[in-house]
C-alpha cells in the first residue's frame, strides 16, 4: 500500500482541483465580487494553480531536510507577516477580520503561512533529541509556547477558525510525537473553552453561536448562510440538478465560491458527487498518513503527519460547517474553494509529503535482503 500512496495522494488531489475549477466556473459569474466577468474568479485561481503546482515541483524535488534547517526563517516570516495584517495600508480589514496582507496587485493571508511555520517549528522541535517529549519544560511548555505567539496573532485578527485549526494540528503532532496525555488534556479542554470565550465577546460570532444552537430563531441572520446550504443540499437530492443549474448561488447563498462551495456542488452534481469529495479526502488523509509512516527519519515522519493533519481538519471543519454540524467559521474547502493562498498552501503540502515519499523507507529493497538471506540458509540446510 505504501508504495502506492504517492499515487493514490496526487490522484486525489488532482480530482478535487478539477472539480473545484469545474465548480469555480459554475459559481463565479454570480459572486458579486466579480463585477460581471463570469471568468474573474476562475483566471485568478488559474493562476494560484499554476504557481502552486510550480511550487509543489519544486518541494517534491528539494530535500525535505532544508524545511528543518530553515524552520527559524519560515516561524519569523509568519509572525511579521500576522503583525503586518494590523498595519495599514499593508494590512486589510475585510468582513470584521484583519486576515489579509496587500502586497501589490496581490493579497494573501499569513496565516496560511503560519499553519506551515507551525508544523515545520513541532517537527523540528521534537526531532532535535527525542528524549524532550518526557519533560514538562521541553517536552510540552517550551513548544507550546512558541508556536502560541502565532495563535495568539490569529486570533487577534479575529480568525478562530484558523485558531482552531493550527492549535489542533500542533496538538495532535504532540501527541505522536510523545508528550504526555496529562499535560495535552487539560489544555485541550482550556482551549475550547477560550475559544468559546473569545467568541461569546465578540458579537458577531456570538451570533454564530446562538444561530448554531438556535437556527430557526436566526435564518434570517447568521444562521442564513447555512440554511441556505442545507436547502441546497436538499435540492440537490441523490443525482443533482445539473451543472449550472443550481439556484443558491444566484446571489441567495453568499460565499457560494468559497466557504460555501459545498453545498453548491451537492446541489448540482448531487450526493454521488459529495460523495466522491469525502472519499478524495480519506485518500489525502491515508497515503499522507502512509508516507509519513514510512519517512526515513523522524523530522520527515512528523511533518509529514502535521500537513496531513492540516489537510484533514481543514476539510472536515468546512464539511461540518455547510452541513451545519459545526459553527460557521471562515476556512475554505481546501483544493476547491476561491483562494489563491489556500491553494498555494495546499499544493505546497503535497510537494512535501511526496519528497518524503521518494525518501522513504525502500520497504521493496528490505524486503528482497530478507528473501535473499532466507534463500541462502535454505541452500545451506
Amino acid at each position: 500500500m505504501h508504495k502506492r500512496s504517492a499515487y493514490l495522494l496526487v490522484l486525489a488531489v488532482t480530482t478535487l482541483i478539477l472539480i473545484g475549477i469545474v465548480m469555480l466556473f459554475s459559481t463565479g459569474a454570480y459572486a458579486p465580487d466579480s463585477h460581471g466577468d463570469e471568468f474573474s474568479f476562475l483566471k485568478k485561481q488559474s493562476f494560484w494553480l499554476g504557481v502552486g503546482f510550480a511550487g509543489a515541483i519544486a518541494c517534491s524535488l528539494v530535500d525535505y531536510h532544508w524545511w528543518q534547517k530553515t524552520c527559524h526563517f519560515w516561524l519569523g516570516a509568519a509572525i511579521v507577516l500576522l503583525v503586518l495584517c494590523f498595519i495599514h495600508p499593508i494590512g486589510m480589514r475585510l468582513n470584521g477580520s484583519s486576515r489579509w496582507v496587500h502586497a501589490g496587485p496581490l493579497t494573501f493571508q499569513p496565516s496560511e503561512l503560519a499553519k506551515l511555520a507551525a508544523v515545520v517549528f513541532i517537527a523540528w522541535w521534537f526531532s532535535k533529541r527525542e528524549e524532550v517529549e518526557k519533560g514538562f519544560l521541553q517536552g510540552f511548555a517550551f513548544p507550546f509556547a512558541v508556536t502560541g505567539v502565532i495563535l495568539l496573532l490569529v486570533i487577534t485578527e479575529t480568525d478562530l477558525g484558523s485558531t482552531l485549526l493550527i492549535g489542533g494540528t500542533v496538538l495532535l503532532m504532540m501527541f505522536v510525537a510523545g508528550t504526555k496525555l496529562r499535560y495535552l488534556g487539560p489544555l485541550v479542554l482550556s482551549g475550547l473553552l477560550g475559544l468559546l470565550a473569545v467568541a461569546w465577546r465578540i458579537s458577531e460570532r456570538q451570533s454564530r453561536l446562538l444561530a448554531f444552537l438556535n437556527p430557526e430563531k436566526y435564518q434570517e441572520t447568521e444562521g442564513h448562510q447555512q440554511l441556505m446550504g442545507l436547502i441546497a443540499f436538499g435540492s440537490g437530492g441523490i443525482d443533482g440538478l445539473g451543472l449550472g443549474n443550481g439556484r443558491q448561488k444566484m446571489l441567495y447563498l453568499p460565499y457560494a465560491h468559497t466557504d460555501f462551495i459545498f453545498p453548491v456542488i451537492g446541489e448540482e452534481l448531487g450526493l454521488k458527487v459529495t460523495l466522491l469529495i469525502v472519499f478524495c479526502y480519506l485518500l489525502v488523509l491515508t497515503a499522507g498518513i502512509l508516507i509519513s509512516l514510512n519517512a526515513k527519519d523522524r523530522f520527515g515522519m512528523l511533518v509529514g503527519f502535521g500537513l496531513t493533519a492540516v489537510l484533514a481538519l481543514q476539510a472536515a471543519i468546512n464539511i461540518g460547517v455547510t452541513t451545519s454540524l459545526l459553527p460557521n467559521k471562515g476556512l475554505p474547502l481546501p483544493y476547491i474553494s476561491y483562494g489563491g493562498s489556500n491553494l498555494f498552501f495546499s499544493l505546497i503540502c503535497v510537494g512535501i509529503l511526496i519528497n518524503i515519499y521518494r525518501q522513504g523507507k525502500d520497504t521493496s529493497a528490505s524486503a528482497k535482503t530478507r528473501l535473499t538471506v532466507r534463500v541462502r540458509h535454505l541452500k545451506r540446510i
